[in-house]
């Protein structure tokens, strides 16, 4: 791949203040991270202050109905700040971006940038040109291009990193619109991505997170083809990282080999987040997961028989249309009988470009909701008695950062990617320490420092 490099045109640019605001998933937070890297090559500074900014960007999720409504509220505000700053520019990025294209500007016209998921290296560009003509500039490509350049990076934290080793995902889930706004699945190579994550290691990165839509496929484009544990494997060999950990995976691509490399690899972090989406075969199967809860059962049996230490979350969808009260108490009894460690929940939400979409059977919106506030309520209760068990415990942890509530308490993760919060001062941030667990409740476990940092 190509290294961007920017133009004498570009580099011109006089120092300005850019605000990234993202919405969405980890693979959107490291796209906002790449934004700043670009934008930072033709002279733009990270503000957190918005009012303060010369651009502001907003990175766009759509996976959730109600997506574009957040989108275009944001605008809204953002458009009132513009116009007491005359010159500030707007942009939208992301997946609403990759999805609405020239409607996104035909609905707010003051917004001047608009660019999508496969051309996001392409931003620097597309600021010149709407800073030079000030006129709207939509740019949103179709696919990745087939060689993609290499980006720039600016970290949001100095510790842990995001690292993008899959994009896209070739399953074709008749909820989902993820294929179509980010693409079919295109892997990097295993050369490059070390050549990253020493970099990382060398500028005293401690955790990488392996990032994809469907990263549990990473490889099986490649020539030759390999598979997530031969790159776990790899990267377990960079000294320097001391943790490493991997999102999202389908459950057909977890293999026993991949499962085999966490267990061996002993920066690899005993944590699987594989969704399930629903614990009713029916459902299953309109859903096009291609697979039945008998065999992600046996998925689980594999983590569990080979980690017995290791934590399982997962994603679940209530009300997709024409699920009965059986077929989601289904999914309530699989929740219960698989005690996973946590669940992103949500109600079915219609998207466009998807089959189920225009199906009838829609579930009306309140059977929805009470369907997820019962789930949530199983969910929760699972993941208490879990983490009851880890009362009395000693947990190392790396330190993330402060308490949003308390200003004296910091939070941390365990290698199962438990958050931890415990008295402690800030500069344990970004170190490992151990802490004694002395209460639990099902989102969070509270403890005590009991060495101070150990490195």
């Amino acid at each position: 791949m190509q290294t961007l490099q920017p133009t004498d045109e570009m580099k011109k640019t006089d120092t300005k203040s850019v605000f990234v605001h993202t919405f969405g998933c980890q693979m959107n937070k490291a796209d906002s991270e790449n934004m700043l890297g670009l934008l930072n090559e033709i002279g733009y500074t990270e503000t957190f202050d918005q009012k303060d900014a010369d651009l502001m960007i907003l990175n766009t999720c759509a996976i959730r109905e109600g997506a574009e409504d957040k989108v275009y509220s944001w605008l809204g505000a953002w458009n009132k700040i513009k116009k007491k700053r005359p010159g500030t520019l707007i942009a939208v990025g992301g997946c609403v971006a990759q999805d609405e294209g020239q409607k996104l500007v035909e609905r707010a016209p003051y917004v001047d940038i608009v660019f999508g998921t496969h051309n996001l290296f392409r931003l620097p560009e597309l600021v010149m040109q709407a800073q030079e003509t000030r006129k709207h500039v939509v740019e949103v490509f179709t696919e990745l291009p087939e060689d993609l350049p290499e980006l720039p990076v600016i970290r949001q934290n100095d510790f842990s990193a995001w690292v993008n080793v899959i994009y896209g995902c070739d399953y074709n889930c008749t909820y989902c619109i993820v294929p179509y706004v980010r693409g079919r699945e295109r892997s990097r190579t295993p050369a490059e991505l070390l050549k990253d994550i020493r970099e990382l290691g060398d500028a005293g990165y401690k955790e990488v997170t392996l990032l994809g839509q469907n990263v549990t496929a990473y490889g099986h484009d490649l020539d030759p083809k390999i598979h997530l544990g031969n790159l776990i494997e790899m990267v377990g060999e960079v000294e320097q990282i001391k943790r490493i950990r991997f999102l999202t995976g389908h459950p057909r691509d977890l293999t026993a080999d991949i499962i085999e490399s966490v267990k061996r690899t002993p920066t690899a972090c005993e944590y699987f987040h594989i969704p399930v989406q629903s614990g009713d075969d029916r459902t299953l199967r309109r859903m096009a997961r291609g697979y039945t809860t008998d065999f992600y059962r046996r998925q689980v049996d594999e983590i569990r028989s080979r980690i017995p230490s290791a934590s399982l979350t997962s994603d679940l969808i209530v009300g997709f249309p024409g699920e009965t009260e059986e077929e989601f108490l289904n999914t309530v009894r699989l929740v219960e009988e698989l005690a996973f460690d946590s669940c992103n929940t949500a109600a079915y939400s219609p998207r466009p470009h998807t089959p189920s979409k225009s199906w009838g059977e829609q579930v009306p919106e309140d059977i929805k909701f009470e369907r997820l506030r019962l789930l949530n309520t199983v969910v929760s209760e699972v993941s208490h008695r879990i983490n009851k068990r880890l009362l009395g415990q000693t947990l190392e942890l790396l330190v993330e950062g402060v308490s949003q509530r308390v200003e004296t308490r910091l939070t941390g993760r365990t290698r199962t990617n438990k958050l931890v919060n415990f008295e402690g001062s800030k500069d344990l941030i970004g170190k490992f320490v151990n802490v004694k667990v002395e209460a639990a409740n099902p989102w969070a476990l509270r403890g005590t420092l009991t060495t101070g940092d150990t490195n």
